[in-house]
């Protein structure tokens, strides 16, 4: 959904709105994965993994090329066709849903690492959306939340500007059933050519289970 370098809205967009968005020629954002989610998932072994909200897919096909066998979602079909060409252009091999998150039940402890990347729906249904992501994570797999913060609005850069579309670490922490939050902060995130860095909230949790 979002990208490395920033976007903007008002409120949270419909699958018209991410369509007509994806529509424009070329990748509407970067191509390259984000860089919370490499550093994270590079001291990971590679399994099952569940990319939600997925875009053009340039995390899932970043970790497909990294040896995980991932299952990408996305409520745009404009999004998921860019996606599986960029796929076939790195030459590997990604299951594609397109499907609506606030509808979607991905099956439970099924998968080692769920990641959940610039998601932009409002608090109450983005707390529907973590817990069914918590319960997908395997007994000793990862959960890794990027989402641009509230602080983005008045000290970052790009992002929504719908404060209903921000969160904060505290909040994404307490919306994780039966995971132990490893991580909760703020970090930032160069944007080439802005005057200041945007503010993202970074959450990691793991599912206790599988040798420890």
């Amino acid at each position: 959904m979002p990208p490395e370098t920033g976007g903007e809205g008002s409120a949270a967009p419909t699958r018209a709105e991410w369509d007509r968005r994806y529509a424009a020629a070329g990748l509407l954002w970067t191509a390259e994965p984000n860089r919370f989610l490499v550093a994270e998932a590079e001291g990971l072994t590679p399994g099952r993994a569940l990319d939600l909200a997925s875009g053009e897919g340039r995390n899932a096909v970043w970790l497909a090329a990294a040896g995980w066998r991932v299952t990408a979602v996305d409520f745009s079909g404009v999004a998921l066709a860019k996606a599986r060409a960029l796929a076939a252009a790195r030459g590997v091999e990604v299951e594609w849903v397109q499907a609506d998150l606030r509808e979607l039940r991905p099956a439970r402890r099924a998968f080692d690492l769920v990641a959940v990347l610039y998601l932009q729906v409002p608090a109450a249904e983005r707390r529907e959306i973590l817990a069914r992501a918590a319960e997908a994570v395997a007994p000793g797999g990862t959960l890794l939340l990027v989402a641009h913060d509230e602080r983005n609005l008045t000290e970052g850069h790009g992002g929504p500007r719908d404060p209903a579309l921000l969160t904060t670490p505290e909040a994404v922490a307490a919306e994780l059933p039966g995971l132990v939050v490893e991580r909760a902060e703020r970090v930032r995130r160069p944007v080439a050519g802005a005057p200041r860095d945007a503010i993202d909230t970074f959450v990691r949790a793991r599912r206790p289970g599988a040798g420890g």
